[in-house]
């Protein structure tokens, strides 16, 4: 009876080992994510001369034809409108995109992409799909459905963060 005693004092409930295993659960995910998100910025970095967030911003203003203003663009990124403009104002200077008045609101900017900005995005776009699919080779195509589906099990948990349903 002490013997038992002793080894439930010692060993982990039910629900504290699930807890560890969810632990290792997230530190096993935000690791594999950095070292995916670190492996893009290298490569955009080193094959085309850019950046992540560039990327991004080109990512959001071509999803949306129309262009967005600079808060909906910030919005979209989940970032402040500080770090946008910065980016903005680099493409603007390399002729990727085009701010241009909106009708009706003196105060505000629609920033779109041009020509140049749609074809350049949809090259480091190809790019970036290649070095996805080669960096998660590691799953067939069952075994990313599976682990897409499991990780939507969380979904419920992050309802306001659109993105996580891409």
């Amino acid at each position: 009876m002490i013997t038992d005693n002793l080894k439930q004092q010692n060993s982990p409930s039910i629900e504290e080992a699930l807890s560890k295993t969810r632990l290792r659960l997230w530190l096993k995910i935000l690791k594999t994510s950095r070292a995916i998100e670190a492996e893009v910025r290298e490569r955009l970095r080193s094959e085309f001369g850019s950046t992540l967030p560039r990327f991004d911003v080109l990512a959001a203003l071509h999803r949306s034809h129309d262009g967005l203003k600079m808060g909906d663009l910030s919005a979209e990124l989940k970032v402040s409108n500080g770090n946008v403009t910065g980016i903005v104002e680099r493409l603007v200077k390399d002729g990727m995109v085009l701010r241009v008045p909106v009708p009706g609101d003196r105060r505000a900017l629609l920033v779109r992409l041009t020509q140049k900005g749609k074809e350049h995005f949809l090259t480091l776009a190809t790019a970036h799909e290649e070095w996805i699919v080669e960096l998660l080779s590691a799953f067939d195509e069952s075994e990313a459905d599976q682990l897409q589906s499991l990780l939507s099990l969380t979904d419920n948990q992050f309802h306001d963060d659109e993105r996580i349903n891409e």
